[in-house]
């Protein structure tokens, strides 16, 4: 009887059990078909062929619309470009890169970030890379072997679509150069003698000629020269320029009254103090700086010591960095379309890669300026 009464009681529970199963998975399928109904339709993406049929042309004739619109005819681009339009089609920028080896990245190497006179015509590389939808990789060289050789390594592992040169010569690394990556180069700011790629810069002997040449109308014969470093092309340049004013006007050039220094704040200092050891009738009436960092430098230090410029020394720099306008005096020296550099230099990069080959050499010369500010005058007294 006991038994009996537990079986019945399986029975019912399984009964239960089953209508409530049975109840639930009703429910869940009437669900599904409620969210069938109600679902929203994702409209199709459209395809490069749907852009095609519309426009009435091939796919490939859409894909190089897409790519180089300027080798097809106007009437054919403006209906693909309509048909684009109409279709909503977006092309896979990502894929069309990696089909082609694109990065959309430029490498400029830099031979010191921290030197003021790049902040503009790295300003100019920007701007132009930007408008065109390039990034760009600053490689700051700081004189390392290392870092240079890591940064052609990683030009020739594909990771740059090309290269601008900021930094006066082809970076190497040990096995190899940046031209084995087969990418293309150009230069800007240091001429690199003896390359074939385009080179943008300034006629740095003929401006220096003319920053000496001011000096001298103002009446100074003994002029001192601050120069950069032996083996730099700029400084080889200024150094020929102030040399040339020298022989122009007649006055003998003295050995003594070249001051070597290396393109920094910290070289300026240096020289400041060696005029300062120097007697008072011994020392120069003017001077010539190779840039304005060592200008700038010599100045406070002459003017701590309580020289008076240009009273007692008159300074012109070169480069027209915007220190060279706030130190006290302001200084006078010949200003470089930094910018205008930049931007020349990266808009040829971006069409040498754009057209994929190299065309004639193109070596640009922009003009730069003598700003005359404070730190020249004539002469107080004559010079011995």
């Amino acid at each position: 009887m006991a038994l009996h009464a537990v079986c019945n009681r399986l029975h019912r529970d399984a009964s239960r059990t089953s209508r409530f199963c049975k109840s639930r998975h009703d429910a869940e399928i009437a669900n599904l078909d409620m969210a069938k109904r109600t679902r929203v339709t994702r409209p199709k993406a459209a395809r490069i062929a749907d852009v095609a049929q519309l426009a009435g042309v091939s796919v490939a004739t859409v894909s190089r619309t897409l790519a180089r619109p300027e080798v097809v005819i106007e009437e054919t681009r403006l209906r693909v470009l309509a048909a684009v339009r109409d279709t909503g089609y977006m092309p896979n920028i990502s894929a069309r890169n990696l089909r082609v080896r694109k990065t959309m990245v430029v490498l400029v190497a830099v031979p010191d970030i921290a030197n003021p006179f790049f902040a503009e015509v790295l300003q100019g590389i920007d701007d132009t890379l930007s408008a065109a939808d390039y990034g760009l990789i600053i490689a700051n060289l700081a004189g390392s072997p290392g870092k240079e050789a890591r940064y052609v390594d990683l030009v020739c592992a594909g990771q740059a679509d090309g290269v601008l040169l900021l930094c006066g010569h082809v970076m190497r690394s040990p096995d190899r150069d940046l031209r084995d990556a087969r990418v293309p180069l150009v230069a800007a700011c240091e001429y690199i003698p003896g390359e074939k790629f385009p080179q943008i810069t300034i006629d740095n002997v003929d401006t220096a000629r003319e920053a000496v040449g001011h000096l001298i109308k103002l009446g100074h014969t003994n002029i001192a020269y601050l120069s950069g470093p032996k083996s730099n092309i700029l400084e080889q340049q200024r150094l020929e320029g102030y040399r040339q004013a020298l022989r122009e006007a007649g006055i003998a050039a003295d050995a003594g009254l070249i001051l070597r220094g290396d393109f920094t704040f910290r070289a300026g200092v240096e020289a400041g103090r060696a005029l300062l050891a120097l007697e008072p009738v011994a020392r120069p009436t003017a001077l010539f700086a190779a840039n304005d960092e060592m200008a700038i430098g010599l100045i406070k230090t002459v003017h701590t010591a309580g020289l008076q410029i240009p009273d007692d020394l008159s300074v012109v720099g070169f480069d027209g960095i915007a220190y060279a306008d706030y130190c006290e005096p302001t200084l006078t020296t010949i200003v470089q379309p930094r910018r205008d550099l930049g931007a020349t230099a990266a808009a040829e990069l971006i069409s040498l890669m754009t057209n994929g080959r190299a065309g004639p050499r193109k070596d640009i010369k922009l003009p730069a300026t003598l700003m005359l500010r404070d730190s020249t005058r004539a002469p107080r007294r004559s010079p011995s």
